[in-house]
C-alpha cells in the first residue's frame, strides 16, 4: 500500500475531523483514505492530537467511544464560543432533563418526575428518538441512560455514567 508522505496524510485525517462535527470511525478513516493499516492512521491521529496540545490550542483531537475520533473546542473555551456555535434542535427545558439524567443516571423515570415535573415525560420521548437515551422497562416505571450517541457528541472516550459524571462536574466548575 502507497501512502502520501505523512504531512498529507496528517492534514487530510485533520480535514476529515474539523468538517465532520461528529465522530468519525476509524473504520471510515481507513476507507476514506484507501489505506489499510489502522496503526498507521491512529499513530498520525495521536501525532496531531500531541500538535495540538504542545500549541496549547483552544482545540483538541481526541478519541471517542467506539473506536471513533472527533475535533472539539476544549471545555474551557466551551462557554467563550457557545453562542457561535450551530444551535441544536434539543435546547431550553429538554437539555436541563437531559442534564439532570446524564449526571444521575442510570434515573428512574418516576424519581425524574420530582426533579422536572410531568413535562419530562415529554422530553424523555424526544431525547429517545434523537438517540441520546435508553428508557428500558423497570417494573411501571423506565430506567433513563444516556448513550453511546451522548458520549460521541460530547466527545468523551466512555459512555460510563462515571466518567459522564466527571465530565458534567468538569463542565460545572
Amino acid at each position: 500500500m502507497e501512502y502520501m508522505d505523512i504531512a498529507k496524510d496528517k492534514a487530510s485525517i485533520e480535514a476529515i475531523l474539523f468538517i465532520s462535527g461528529e465522530p468519525v470511525p476509524i473504520s471510515k478513516l481507513l476507507k476514506k483514505l484507501g489505506m489499510k493499516d489502522r496503526e498507521y492512521v491512529e499513530g498520525l491521529i495521536e501525532n496531531l492530537s500531541k500538535d495540538y496540545r504542545e500549541r496549547e490550542s483552544s482545540l483538541e483531537v481526541v478519541r471517542a467511544v467506539e473506536d471513533r475520533y472527533t475535533m472539539q473546542v476544549k471545555n474551557e473555551y466551551s462557554l467563550l464560543t457557545a453562542d457561535f456555535a450551530p444551535k441544536s434542535e434539543i435546547r431550553g427545558a429538554v437539555l436541563k432533563t437531559l442534564a439532570i439524567i446524564a449526571y444521575k443516571q442510570p434515573l428512574k423515570k418516576s424519581d425524574l418526575v420530582k426533579y422536572r415535573g410531568s413535562q419530562c415525560y415529554e422530553h424523555v420521548k424526544v431525547l429517545v428518538e434523537a438517540g441520546l437515551l435508553d428508557a428500558e422497562p423497570c417494573g411501571k416505571t423506565k430506567i433513563l441512560k444516556t448513550t453511546s450517541k451522548f458520549s460521541e457528541i460530547y466527545g468523551l472516550e466512555s459512555s460510563t455514567p462515571t466518567e459522564i459524571r466527571k465530565f458534567m462536574e468538569s463542565i460545572l466548575k
